[in-house]
Formats: structure tokens, sequence, C-alpha cells
């Protein structure tokens, strides 16, 4: 078989599991393996013949059929099964199969195998969090029992949320524990040795004169964000500015070790230089943990040491190639890993597109070109992919890289210098982490200061599946068809416009309403062609992983009007709204807003805002919203006693729409108001609430069953979560 023939079939694999984004994906594959030779001849002469296509065709349906096969499923015993209707107490025996890691919401968490439950033997992982003073002695190996409530994970109830179910189901994962007490099993004999005993050894040596964040920062360029316990602000501000491939141990790391180890031990023999450095590489493997994009460095490292020790010419794209079909034999789930997606495009970016850069930067000296191309080469094979996921362009990220390029070399070599000597002497390589106080201190006030920028980055909104393919096909043709190579600018404005004039057209015309999916204050987001509304910001747990996320999706960099229907509000939850998103106009029934983070103006009784096509009143604690023709009414945690007295007083006008935060909801308001539509912005409604609303023919929404709930002018009002199971019902 020929190398070109190979490619064809290994690419064939990659295409078929990719196809499985699409109904018949495999089919399609199929299919164009026995039409495109048809197309092809006409333009590649050289091209295989039909027999390697239809095979190629075979391979992709194949392939897409693996993935189904192996989509992790809960085993008949798993512990998934035995979750009740109901939130009870219970013991799960198991064992930690992870390091306890800090979550955002500063608990602990860790992965247990867990094996009994109460009294019932079963089989499955589960994703504990347990208060962060419980994890204090846990360590991976360890017998324990976990007290607390089990669940079923949720899948995301609002546009844009994070899909938790998804995310454990992945990891092979149908359960989830919220722990309360945490016990260890009596009898066990602690391990002497492990992974996690030579991180933890590197991570305190590294803190220990280091100190934190800068301490944890080393460790994490090292072994990989995944493996240490970096703070979130630290994280969240790389990931901000562009700088995330920083925190993540692949390619970059790999190259570091091979080209140390090769320089210190070139006056050895190669068969010397190729063991002590592959040492050197599985060294890395096991303190990163088995990751996509580590294992895929990891592999093309292997090859450029056989490669040396068979004195043969090593093909880069030819080892990536092989490096991915490998990797997703072994697991075909990776291929929607994001991790392996950006490892693999980081890479093929450098590969090609690296020179030809180089090549049109020959006015700069080498150095400067290199420095420049390199950070550029990533981000234009990355960006199509992190827009499909975040909807965000950091704008100032190749700024950022170039400038950081030097510091992030530095502390590497010095990072893996010094956790080698940690292993050996701890001291030692305190002492070493040390020296690289001021290179790391310069980094993080380099993220600071640009992360403080004005627009430091731009929402442009997710751009769908087949923009993706489009734009990826038009930088595949700027890279092998010299048509195309001589106008790359123009296959860029074409990316662009296929980007851009979709989301402007969106923004210009969208009109839609949509109550979020919240667990504290209801929220409110109205965009108006290009114009939003916000109604309430809930608590800083909201904001971070409900507004913002959605306001993301939807394109949203400016906020004109936000309103807090709570006198008491908090400014911190506002504060980084205004942070992340501009915040134009903000109002409050009174003045008492605290920190004055955001300039507020108070909305008097009786005073009607006027906030483009909508009105807004706020009158005795009661919102009043004129959406196009419809009225909707807000009673947010106004008392039965409150509402009677609204209702008697006649303060209460007709309105389509009653909105209210899911407790007490009294007859009187129902006589007065005479909804069409009831919302409630809670987990659960009473079912005699249910029954009154039924009794007087009123449809009812409740987040906490139907997610968020969207409605537009021309459309019905619709609820996520039917969405979401229509479009898992679909796949």
């Amino acid at each position: 078989m020929t190398q070109m023939n190979a490619a064809i079939l290994c690419l064939a694999f990659i295409a078929g599991l990719l196809s499985t984004a699409f109904v018949w994906g495999g089919y399609a594959v199929l299919a164009s393996g026995i039409v495109a030779p048809v197309f092809i001849k006409r333009l590649w002469r050289g091209s295989p013949n039909l027999q390697v296509w239809v095979i190629a065709g075979i391979i992709g349906l194949l392939a897409s059929l693996y993935f189904q096969t192996r989509i992790p499923q809960p085993a008949t015993n798993d512990i998934s099964r035995l979750i009740g209707n109901e939130q009870q107490v219970v013991t799960v025996q198991g064992k930690i199969t992870s390091t306890p890691r800090l979550t955002r919401s500063q608990r602990g968490q860790f992965w247990l195998a867990a094996s009994w439950l109460e009294e019932n033997k079963v089989t499955g992982k589960v994703y504990v969090t347990v208060p962060l003073l419980q994890t204090t002695g846990l360590h991976p190996g360890q017998r324990i029992a976990v007290t607390g409530v089990l669940y079923q994970p949720l899948a995301p109830t609002n546009p844009g949320g994070f899909d938790f179910r998804a995310y454990l189901a992945r990891e092979g994962t149908f359960a989830g524990l919220s722990g309360r007490r945490v016990e260890i099993s009596a009898g066990q004999k602690s391990s002497k040795w492990g992974w996690w005993r030579i991180r933890q050894k590197i991570v305190r040596s590294q803190v220990q004169w280091l100190g934190s964040p800068e301490g944890s920062l080393v460790s994490s360029m090292v072994m990989g964000g995944k493996s240490v316990d970096l703070p979130y602000d630290i994280r969240d501000l790389f990931v901000r500015v562009g700088l995330a491939h920083a925190l993540a141990a692949s390619g970059f790391q790999t190259s570091l070790i091979l080209g140390v180890m090769l320089a210190l031990l070139r006056r050895f023999s190669v068969a010397l230089q190729v063991s002590f450095a592959g040492g050197a590489l599985l060294l890395f493997l096991g303190l990163t943990g088995v990751q996509s994009s580590v294992l895929r460095a990891v592999l093309m490292g292997f090859a450029a040491l056989i490669a040396i020790g068979t004195k043969r010419k090593v093909k880069p794209l030819g080892s990536l190639l092989i490096a991915a079909t490998l990797l997703l034999l072994f697991n075909p789930l990776w291929i929607w890993d994001l991790g392996f997606q950006l490892s693999f495009l980081a890479t093929l970016g450098l590969l090609v597109t690296v020179p030809p850069l180089i090549e049109r930067l020959d006015w700069l000296p080498v150095a400067i070109a290199t420095l420049i191309a390199v950070p550029l080469a990533a981000a234009l094979w990355t960006l199509p992919l992190q827009l499909q996921v975040f909807g965000v362009v950091p704008l100032y990220s190749l700024v950022v890289n170039i400038l950081s390029s030097p510091l992030i070399s530095v502390i590497s070599i010095g990072g893996i210098i010094s956790a080698i000597a940690s292993i050996i002497y701890p001291l030692a390589g305190s002492a070493l982490a040390w020296l690289l106080y001021y290179p790391t201190h310069f980094l993080i006030g380099l993220t600071e200061f640009f992360a403080q920028l004005p627009g430091n980055s731009i929402t442009v909104g997710r751009i769908s599946v087949l923009q993706l393919f489009v734009v990826y096909g038009l930088i595949v043709l700027a890279w092998l068809q010299p048509w195309w190579q001589k106008r790359s600018w123009l296959a860029g404005v074409m990316a662009m416009g296929i980007v851009l004039i979709p989301m402007w057209h969106t923004q210009a015309t969208v009109f839609r309403a949509t109550v979020l999916a919240t667990a504290s204050e209801p929220v409110l987001v109205i965009q108006d062609q290009g114009k939003v509304l916000l109604v309430n910001s809930g608590d800083a747990n909201t904001v971070r992983f409900t507004v913002l996320p959605f306001l993301q999706q939807q394109g949203v960099n400016q906020i004109e009007w936000a309103i807090a229907t709570d006198s008491e509000t908090s400014s911190r939850s506002w504060e980084e709204i205004n942070q992340r998103l501009s915040v134009k106009n903000f109002y409050t029934p009174t003045n008492s807003t605290e920190g004055k983070a955001v300039l507020a103006s108070v909305l008097r009784p009786e005073q009607t805002l006027v906030v483009g096509a909508i009105k807004v009143k706020i009158d005795d604690g009661v919102l009043q919203l004129q959406i196009k023709e419809q009225t909707w009414l807000l009673l947010d945690n106004v008392a039965s006693d409150e509402q009677k007295q609204l209702a008697y007083t006649k303060k209460l006008p007709h309105a389509q729409v009653l909105w209210w935060s899911g407790e007490a909801l009294e007859k009187e308001v129902l006589a007065a108001v005479k909804p069409e539509v009831a919302i409630a912005s809670a987990i659960d409604v009473d079912p005699g609430i249910i029954s009154l609303l039924n009794q007087n023919k009123i449809q009812l929404f409740w987040t906490g069953r139907d997610g968020a709930i969207q409605w537009t002018p021309k459309g019905r009002f619709e609820a996520t979560m039917n969405e979401v199971e229509n479009r898992a019902a679909l796949l």
C-alpha cells in the first residue's frame, strides 16, 4: 500500500467519526467514497483508483458505527439505575480514582468507583463533591464511604449552558453524589508509590518558595492545568486573553523535553539518547495523566525518536495523521473532545502554515518572524473551532502570545528542571523554582494588563457546524490549492463573511424574550434588534454559569438597559457583568445598591421607562413590561397578603403573561390579572397552584421542569428542555 493510499484510508476513518455529528453521516461518507472518484479524476491525475475510494467509504461507515458501539452505557447494576425520584441521603462505598480537586463553588471533587450503595452491590463511576475539609488526606486508591444525596446529572436548562450530563457521559459516568461526610475505611495500608504522590511532591516543592499563585502556575505549565489545582481566577485570566494553551500540557512541553534531553546527551550514543529521551516522555505522560492532547504529543515525540534511532527523515504530517488515527482507534469518543481537537488543529497549523508565513515575513529577522508566525498559525487553525464552542474572539490574543512566548519558554524549561530536581531532592526543586518568580510574576502581570484593556474580547456568537466546516474548507483550500494560495486574502475575507454576515443579520432582526432557568431570583433577557434589556442578574454563580454564557452564545457585547427589581440587590453580580459586558443604563427601585460598582438610576413608582419597543414600570414591587402587544407582570417574592392587597386595590392590570417567583400565588391575583400564560422561576411548583392554573385554563411553564422559556412575536412560548430532548432523540 502506498503512503497516499494509507493517508486516504486514515482520513476516511477520521471523516467517519466526524460524520456522527449528522444523522446518517456515515452513509454520506460511504456515498462520497463511491461518487468522489468521478470528479476527483478530472482534477487529480495521480488520484488512487476506484477501489481505494470505495474502501475508504466503507471504512468511514464502519468508523461511524464503531463510534456508536463505544458510547458509554450504564450497566445493568450501574449505581445510576438505583437513583430514586426523591432526594434521599444515602451512603456509597467505593475506591477513589482521582486526586481531589477544588471546584468553583469551593468544594472538593473527585471520581469514585462505586461498589456498594447501602446494602446493594453496584458498579459505575460517580462524580462526587464534598465540603472542602472532607477531602483532607484523601488520595487515589483509598476505599471510602461517602454519605450524601445521589442524583442524576441534568441536561443544560439554558441556551449556551454547560451540558453537565454530556460531560459525565463522556467520562462513562451517569450519577453524581453531593456528599456531606467522608469516612475512610479502616485497615487500609497507604500506598508508598503513585503518580499522584510524585505530582504532589512537585507541586509542594514549587509552591514552597514561589508561593501562590506563581508556584501553582509553574506546576500547571509543566504538568498541565488538569493535574494541578490552579486558582480559577488565574485560569480564567489566561483563557480570556488567549493563553489557555500555556496551561495545557501538550506539544510545547514534549518539544522542550526532547530538546533538553537530546542536547544534554549529544555526546553519548544514539541508542542512549533515544532511551533516555523516551523515558523522559513516559515520565511526562505519567505526571500529566492520560489526556488526548498529551498522548498525541508523546506519540509524535516517539516518532521523532524512532526517526533519529533509524537515521530516517521524520515526516511530521504523516506522524500527526498516524497519531490521530491510533488515538481514535483507542478511543473514538475523543473526536469530540475539545482538547483533542484544539491540539491537533494547532499542531497542523504549525506544520503547514508557519513556513509560508515566515516566507512572507522575510523582511524581518528570522527569530522575530518565527515569534509572530507560530501564534498566528495556531490561531488561524483553532479560531473557527473556538467560535463554534465559545463564540468569543480574544482581541489581543496575537499580541499577548508574541510578548509572552519568551516568558513561557523560560518558565517551562525552568519548571521542568525544577520538577526533576523536586523528585530527587525537594529543597533543590524549591530553590530552582524560586528563580522563576520574576518571569512568572511578569507573565501574570502581562495577562492582567491585557485582560483589563477595553474590548479585550469580542463576542460574535456561536457559529453553526455547517459554518465551521465551510470555514475549514476555505482554510484547507488556501493550504493545498495553488490558485487559492495566491489569493489567501480572498479565502480570509470569505471566511469572515461566512461568520459575521449571519451574525449581523440575526442581531439586526431578532426580537426575543427569554426567561432564564435560575436557582435564585427571576432573570429575563429581551433582545430587540441588537439591543438588550436585562431584568435582574441573580447571584454570582447565576451570572457566571447562566447569564454570561447565554449572552455570549447570542453574541451580545453590550447591555443597553439593566433593571434590578430588588431594591436590596447586591452590586457584586452587576459588577461582574459590567466587567465582561458594558452596561449603559442601570435602574433600581431605590438608590440603595451596594458598592456603586455600576452607576444606577432610580426607577420611581408610576414612572414609565421606554426602552426601545418595550415599556417598563415598577409599582409596589410589581414589574410591568409592555413587550410589543403583550403585557407581562412580574411578582418577585410578593407574599400572599400583599398579593391579595394588590388585587383588592386594583393595582394589578390585565396581562397576557404572569411571571412569578414560583412560591405563593393567590386566586385573587389570577382573577385580577386574567393571564393566558403563567411562568414560574422555580425548581418546583406547589401542586395546588398547578391545579388552580389548570382550572382557569392557564398555560403553565416553570423553569425547573422546562428550562429557559423563550417567546417571539411570531411564535409560541418554547421550552429549552423540549428542544434538548428533541435534539437528543434525533441523534
